[in-house]
């Protein structure tokens, strides 16, 4: 059995949440960059070369690509045939989320109290950490950097087997339009269907883990996904809310069985930026 350190887990999430606050994911760099080539609205076609301009100012000059520096998620993916050692896997990525957020002099934006104290905690941490058995004897991590402007936008609708396709859509359509400009369009936008009501929810977060280029490997929530996305972009929302053919760059769909009755379908909204990054540990 191959053993692994947690120190390695933290070094990767201080390094990665670091990066992808001052670097645009090539996915998303590249969906933003076509579409401002393919934007009709003038306005619209502006405001992504602005996105643009900030993306290359934040990577050259090594400064965050926007004020918001998110709440940290992370997944740890941990091979059957690894050992952990030396320590907490929890507590590692936290100390990982901590030493990043401050060597990069990144905001801290976490509370300890959500309701009453709301007192910050000081180093953006804790993270929300999932856990997650996969076969091999690698580990996995994947970061994503969250900020709220979009968040606070995202939904969970409990829909009923009857609602079918026409409901999903519609539920998506009304969250983004809801969204509208307070989430710093284009988005990208990840849908959870199935599960339960708190897994609709992960399935969501999931989605915009994924590779934004990618579609779905099913054939159907293939269609789905590019069905929606046709359907956002007429919206006519567009660029940060001025305007015009370019409202979400992608999204991602994920699902999961469900009960006979239920078609749980969860909504979440990320802005342009959708920071994510991926690191294999051998």
């Amino acid at each position: 059995m191959k053993e692994i350190s947690v120190t390695r887990i933290r070094d990767a999430v201080t390094k990665m949440v670091q990066d992808i606050n001052v670097n645009y994911p090539k996915d998303i760099y590249q969906l933003l960059k076509a579409a401002s080539e393919n934007e009709s609205s003038q306005l619209g076609k502006d405001t992504l070369q602005i996105l643009l301009d900030n993306a290359d100012i934040a990577a050259n000059e090594h400064i965050p690509v926007c004020q918001d520096t998110g709440m940290a998620i992370v997944y740890v993916k941990v091979g059957q045939d690894v050992h952990l050692i030396d320590g907490d896997v929890t507590q590692a990525v936290n100390d990982g989320v901590a030493a990043g957020y401050e060597a990069g002099y990144l905001r801290k934006s976490v509370v300890d109290d959500p309701l009453y104290d709301r007192i910050n905690t000081k180093n953006n941490t804790p993270a929300i950490v999932y856990t997650e058995i996969i076969p091999g004897d690698d580990v996995i991590v994947e970061v994503k950097a969250k900020g709220f402007g979009s968040e606070n936008k995202s939904t969970l609708t409990m829909l009923t087997p009857a609602d079918g396709e026409a409901g999903v859509i519609q539920t998506v359509l009304d969250t983004i339009r809801n969204a509208g400009p307070n989430a710093c369009p284009p988005m990208v936008v990840g849908v959870g269907i199935g599960g339960s009501f708190d897994y609709a929810a992960v399935l969501a977060k999931k989605a915009l883990f994924r590779d934004a280029t990618i579609p779905n490997s099913n054939p159907k929530y293939a269609a789905l996904e590019k069905k929606l996305l046709k359907l956002a972009n007429e919206t006519g929302i567009g660029p940060q809310g001025f305007g015009g053919d370019t409202t979400a760059l992608a999204i991602n769909v994920e699902y999961f069985p469900t009960h006979i009755a239920g078609l749980p379908v969860a909504v979440n909204i990320s802005c342009h930026i959708t920071r994510h990054a991926k690191e294999i540990l051998s």
